[in-house]
């Protein structure tokens, strides 16, 4: 009885534990799939895929600069690709418009004005036709680029900014004000330039105690974000030249720190740990107590170099010497920063340039465009989200800023704020107004309009119809004479559109030329011949067709 009492006993306690391992399984099972729900987050930017074009739609044979300074060393608009290159007796930049690839001849003209190394160039986003660049000689210059590229060396710039003591490593284009630029130099200094009168009205001298890392605009240019290397973030009032707030080590490592506004005034910088990683970090300039997301990537030397783009939310990480490009999406929703994919190549990469959202292909559902500068070529790479459809994407193309300025310089420097003027996709940039002229004090210079996407409407065929009268001429013989003349018409239509290979013929009758043997002109006849004459013609007017197209 005992022996039964205690196997009795065991099997309930087997039955017991079986029943709870049950449980506890089922229960494990459910909160892992509640977990994986709350881990799968939804983007229309997971599955974002970069893509580098094709050899014959690259620059090959381009000496990129070798100076070892962690700017951009590229910029990019919709009419034009320019690049820094190393030049002997000083400084030099090229620009190509978008549509010269292949291979570059070494006897390209340059921009060759500086007499030190150039160290950064930006175009302006109110004229494709204008461009700033900084150099060693501790002067910035203003250059117009002619329609179709250079011709000739450029030497002679339309503006010569001094104020620098020391070089210009850091330019930045106000973002909705006229003529404005923001330049910062190694002499710690940040100057706000009125371009047109080609003079500093504001400059920050004393607030930089070292030198200045980054300096950038937030979205309607009311104020700015410098980093550096006293380790401090900085938030300015730029007109008043004080600071609104500021943040003390945003990373704890010694390297250089980037830093860009993001959505609603955030703040996004990458920067290296004490142990020498490198990470990104999100910041509330309202409470800079703590990062609200921080993340570490990896141990790599390279400086973060972050591209932001408003539109999507998206912004990409390319550092210097690295092979690769890391984007995330910045959300309103912890951890605000969620990491989407990378793009991979074998070549690092010397600069980059990012190309502003109307010079992208929409039909193409592109996101962004990058240049990647490599020891002896500029390389495209696209950002594309896989769609189906052919038709416009809303949601990945919402209005986007334009190339009209929304306020004057004079207007902004007395306390005048202005946004975005924004335009549509939907159709390809089209631009409609031309932009404001160019004034200086010493030389007056239109502005040419805004490169555009616009779709030129291939030629609409000439409508022509036969004589009504042939009609009710004979018979067959008619129907075939009509038929006849309404081939005529169409091919004098065809043949008009043409360019300049096939010369246009005037008359709708139309008088065949053909060899000496091999001629005949429609001419009224006697009823009784009208129809094989009529045959005749028609099949040497198709044969012409023929050969025509």
């Amino acid at each position: 009885q005992m022996r039964v009492m205690i196997v009795s006993q065991l099997i309930k306690h087997m039955h017991k534990t079986a029943f709870d391992m049950a449980m506890r399984t089922e229960r494990s099972g459910q909160q892992r799939v509640i977990m994986s729900r709350k881990v799968v987050r939804t983007s229309k930017f997971r599955h974002v895929f970069g893509q580098a074009l094709k050899a014959d739609q690259c620059y090959d044979d381009i000496r990129i600069s070798q100076m070892t300074w962690d700017s951009n060393f590229c910029s990019v608009n919709p009419k034009f690709v320019a690049m820094i290159v190393d030049a002997s007796g000083g400084g030099a930049f090229i620009v190509l418009p978008l549509s010269k690839t292949g291979r570059i001849d070494m006897s390209l003209p340059t921009v060759c004005g500086h007499t030190g190394p150039v160290l950064d160039i930006e175009f302006c986003p109110h004229n494709d036709n204008i461009i700033a660049s900084g150099s060693e000689d501790c002067s910035v210059m203003i250059w117009e680029i002619p329609d179709g590229g250079l011709i000739s060396p450029l030497k002679d710039p339309v503006v010569k900014l001094e104020g620098h003591s020391k070089r210009v490593g850091i330019l930045s284009w106000h973002p909705t004000a006229h003529n404005v630029l923001m330049s910062a130099g190694c002499d710690n200094v940040v100057i706000l330039w009125n371009v047109a009168r080609g003079e500093a009205v504001v400059r920050i001298d004393s607030m930089h105690t070292d030198l200045i890392y980054s300096a950038c605009w937030n979205r309607n240019g009311s104020q700015i974000l410098t980093s550096c290397k006293d380790k401090k973030l900085r938030v300015i009032d730029p007109r008043k030249g004080s600071v609104i707030c500021e943040k003390d080590k945003p990373h704890e490592g010694s390297r250089p720190v980037r830093a860009v506004f993001v959505s609603d005034g955030k703040i996004l910088t990458t920067g290296f740990s004490r142990m020498s990683e490198r990470q990104v970090a999100l910041w509330d300039p309202n409470n800079f107590s703590e990062p609200l997301n921080l993340q570490e990537l990896d141990t790599s030397s390279g400086v973060l170099l972050p591209f932001f783009d408003p539109d999507t939310g998206v912004v990409y990480l390319c550092g210097k010497g690295d092979s690769s490009i890391r984007y995330f999406e910045v959300t309103d929703e912890a951890p605000y920063v969620h990491y989407l994919s990378m793009y991979s190549s074998k070549e690092s990469q010397k600069g980059m340039g990012y190309m502003p959202k109307r010079g992208l292909e929409v039909n193409k559902c592109e996101i962004a465009r990058f240049y990647k500068l490599h020891e002896r070529k500029c390389e495209p790479i696209v950002m594309t989200v896989p769609r189906k459809s052919d038709l416009f994407q809303e949601d990945l193309y919402p209005d986007t800023i334009g190339p009209e300025p929304s306020v004057e310089a004079d207007d902004w420097f007395a306390g005048k704020n202005g946004e975005p003027i924004l335009i549509s996709l939907k159709d390809g940039f089209v631009a409609t107004t031309k932009n404001k002229e160019f004034k200086v004090i010493k030389s007056l210079m239109h502005s040419k309009p805004p490169a555009s996407r616009s779709r030129t409407p291939p030629p609409q065929p000439t409508k022509i119809q036969a004589p009504s009268s042939l009609l009710l001429d004979w018979g067959i013989s008619g129907l075939l004479k009509s038929r006849t003349i309404l081939l005529a018409a169409q091919l004098t239509g065809m043949i008009s559109n043409k360019p300049a290979r096939i010369s246009p013929i005037a008359d709708t009758r139309l008088t065949l030329g053909l060899t000496s043997s091999f001629s005949m002109q429609v001419v009224n006849s006697a009823p009784a011949h009208r129809m094989s004459r009529d045959r005749t013609v028609s099949i040497q007017l198709m044969i012409v067709m023929a050969r025509a197209a």
